[in-house]
């Protein structure tokens, strides 16, 4: 692909690349994301073939799971008990949530702590249990569900 037609895919492919990064990011790091998936589009500008639409996208999502996933160990120090991000509310809530899953059986515990305390994929999920996406998908709904619903029985 030479370089003239490359810019030009790119100004026409910008958009729709800014508009799926702040899906998953939101307005402030959309645009660095984008930025750092067309650089690396860049660097690869003589291997490309027209239409590079789909590899774009792919490589902004992936980008953007990569960024939320940095962030994650932050968003979840709580579980860890780091003693500078907790307060005693957020603490005590934690212990309380914990202990109403503790109460769930053993597939919705192993499938919520997989999906939202280990970050994993429904498709690692299946895997790792031998059931279908689907299968883990309600089990995951059917666990929040009684999450919820005990929690709010139980402390409010």
């Amino acid at each position: 692909m030479t370089q003239e037609l490359f810019k030009d895919e790119a100004q026409q492919l910008r958009p729709r690349l800014i508009e799926l990064a702040r899906r998953y990011l939101g307005d402030d790091d959309a645009e660095d994301t984008v930025q750092d998936t067309l650089l690396r589009l860049w660097q690869m500008v003589d291997d490309l073939r027209q239409p590079i639409d789909a590899l774009a996208l792919r490589l902004t999502r992936n980008l953007c799971i990569d960024q939320l996933r940095r962030q994650r160990p932050a968003s979840l120090s709580a579980f860890n008990g780091s003693p500078e991000t907790d307060t005693p509310n957020d603490d005590e809530r934690i212990k309380r949530m914990m202990s109403v899953i503790a109460t769930l059986p053993s597939l919705q515990q192993t499938i919520l702590r997989l999906r939202h305390l280990e970050g994993m994929e429904m498709k690692e999920i299946a895997a790792l249990t031998g059931s279908s996406e689907t299968a883990i998908r309600k089990v995951l709904s059917r666990a929040r569900q009684a999450v919820r619903t005990q929690y709010l029985k139980q402390y409010e």
